[in-house]
């Protein structure tokens, strides 16, 4: 089993985001021994706004789908997602690789994997709260990853972080629980 881990978080150490994508890491690990962990961090190595000569490249798309699990930290930055995960992200969506259009419509490629995505949120964006129409984060991360057929996807998620220390401390530990429950 090969196992994508990918971080784009630029918060280093204080990043919630990897903080729970270790948890998710290490919950596939005990699950999967033998599993082989491939990373990469979007924000100490980024890979820049999509150009027109990226287009030929599939060297993203190929590392993406050769992971069984692939485990994406995404922090909501300003209701959305960060740039250089949307630059990884712009990468893998390449026709005739990761999907195709036929007389039907779109048809998404890269299913047969499991995407858990690692999310940390400042407030409360729910379906159920007010701010819900202000996720542009995790439905936009949903609709991207089903696009290319990936219908296997979990959330871990941390909200409120930002409402002062414990509420960041709870959001983290009960994000933990998450992961720990993780089946793959």
């Amino acid at each position: 089993m090969i196992i994508l881990h990918v971080d784009s978080s630029i918060t280093a150490e204080n990043s919630v985001t990897r903080s729970i994508g270790e948890a998710a890491i290490a919950r596939l690990r005990t699950l999967h021994p033998d599993a082989e962990v491939r990373r990469r961090d979007l924000a100490s190595d980024p890979l820049g706004h999509v150009t027109l000569g990226d287009l030929g490249d599939a060297s993203i798309a190929e590392e993406f789908l050769s992971a069984d699990v692939i485990v994406v930290g995404a922090p909501m930055y300003n209701f959305s997602i960060p740039s250089n995960l949307k630059a990884w992200m712009d990468r893998l969506a390449i026709a005739g690789i990761t999907f195709r259009y036929s007389d039907k419509g779109a048809e998404g490629l890269a299913g047969g994997r499991k995407l858990i995505i690692a999310s940390a949120r400042g407030g409360f964006y729910g379906s159920d709260t007010r701010q819900a129409w202000l996720d542009h984060q995790e439905t936009y991360l949903r609709g991207f990853f089903e696009f290319l057929g990936v219908t296997d996807i979990a959330f871990v998620r941390a909200e409120g972080i930002a409402m002062g220390p414990d509420a960041r401390a709870k959001a983290l530990e009960d994000a933990k629980t998450q992961a720990a429950a993780i089946a793959a």
